[in-house]
């Protein structure tokens, strides 16, 4: 046997060190493969050194036979290990859109929330140095920039949860021998070797290639020094941006100014900020926006507003605020709705705006329509203009948010 065993340990070990930041007690996401139980063996072996509580969580997609079956030998995986295992079936699945890409969506919610449920700090997740070199090929295919085509960060927020990649240095090959040598067995995921899905594809030309996935993902990782280069000269352009209402209001001469590059990074920020939405806008509907601001015109972009008049402001679209879903005490992923009653509902402003002094609140008629409105049997609030009768409205996002969006990975 190699020494490939302890140089793994005690690459995980210097990873879970530094991305832990002294948290107490971590989740582990684990499907049962190699990955996701190497990576709870080393942090078993990882924390008893540390003083850190552990617990595991498994997401049960249901879309193949074997899925309970996996979910339970992952139980009994952590089980084996003292740890506290806990089974998250995701049953909202639709067949629309993208499959893989939902069931990953879904995978982070139902993550995400469990940790919360459990007063879990951060959650570490299996992806290896093999994945980055995969994603940066599924990526490359796509014509991805930089920030799609940079490796994956090893600790990066989402869903209101701290996720931790502490394995992106070690090969998947390298954790399938450390395994051997420990003895422990995983299951092969049949969906690793279906064609009809991307990163399958991916791994077979791969290996016909002869592509090193560390030469790839050594790659992967400069872009990403070119990325953070380019989130430090990012700086004179938020220097006077400010979030009001649910929308941004940026410098417009300093976007002017800006490189072409950064006025692109910065306008797929501003639209996932006002829309809420998890993923930026497409590469061609960016272009055509930054054209059409290029020429002082106004211009929609996945259900933002882009309007360069004296400041650049961006907001939400009021034809996409009329779609806006009420979810609790949310609406439309932008807006906290405080004192709803019972039958009361929620929709855009929309044209008529009386009763509220927008002009006076430094709105635009046109922002002014996509703020929500609440409907209570004949009467009508507008909480973010005028609130009354104890209704009131906060937008979910701030500037901090706004930083996190632009420069967080």
């Amino acid at each position: 046997m190699t020494a490939v065993p302890e140089t793994v340990t005690l690459r995980a070990f210097a990873a879970l060190d530094q991305l832990s930041a002294g948290a107490s007690h971590l989740g582990i996401a684990l499907s049962g493969g190699g990955d996701s139980v190497a990576l709870l063996r080393l942090a078993s072996d990882w924390a008893a050194r540390s003083g850190v509580r552990l617990s595991a969580a498994t997401v049960d997609h249901g879309l193949r036979p074997e899925s309970a079956r996996e979910a339970g030998f992952a139980g009994q995986s952590a089980a084996t290990l003292g740890i506290a295992h806990e089974v998250l079936p995701w049953r909202d699945f639709t067949h629309d859109g993208n499959l893989m890409a939902n069931a990953r969506a879904a995978r982070l919610r139902l993550l995400g929330a469990w940790a919360r449920r459990q007063g879990i700090a951060a959650v570490a997740l299996g992806h290896t140095r093999d994945d980055v070199a995969e994603t940066l090929l599924m990526r490359l295919s796509r014509g991805a920039g930089i920030d799609g085509l940079a490796a994956m960060s090893a600790r990066r927020e989402a869903e209101g949860m701290l996720w931790l990649r502490p394995l992106l240095e070690i090969g998947r090959e390298e954790l399938r021998d450390w395994l051997r040598h420990q003895g422990a067995t995983w299951i092969e995921d049949p969906s690793n070797e279906n064609l009809s899905f991307e990163r399958a594809r991916i791994r077979r030309a791969m290996a016909t290639l002869g592509l090193d996935p560390a030469q790839l993902a050594q790659s992967a990782g400069h872009l990403a020094t070119a990325r953070a280069a380019l989130d430090a000269a990012m700086a004179p352009l938020l220097a006077g941006a400010e979030a009001q209402a649910g929308a941004l209001r940026l410098d417009r001469a300093a976007f002017d100014a800006a490189a072409m590059e950064l006025r692109r990074r910065l306008i797929v920020a501003a639209v996932r900020f006002v829309t809420g939405a998890a993923y930026p806008p497409r590469r061609a509907g960016v272009e055509n926006a930054l054209k059409s601001l290029e020429n002082g015109a106004r211009v929609t972009l996945d259900g933002a507003v882009l309007d360069p008049g004296r400041i650049l402001l961006i907001h939400r679209e009021p034809a996409a605020a009329l779609r806006g879903v009420l979810s609790g005490d949310l609406w439309d992923d932008r807006w906290r709705i405080g004192g709803l009653q019972p039958g009361d509902s929620v929709t855009a402003a929309g044209d008529d705006l009386s009763g509220a002094d927008w002009r006076s609140a430094g709105h635009t008629h046109l922002e002014a329509q996509a703020m929500p409105a609440v409907m209570r049997g004949e009467m009508r609030v507008l909480p973010a203009l005028a609130p009354q009768q104890g209704v009131s409205a906060e937008p979910l996002r701030n500037m901090t948010d706004f930083r996190r969006i632009l420069l967080g990975h």
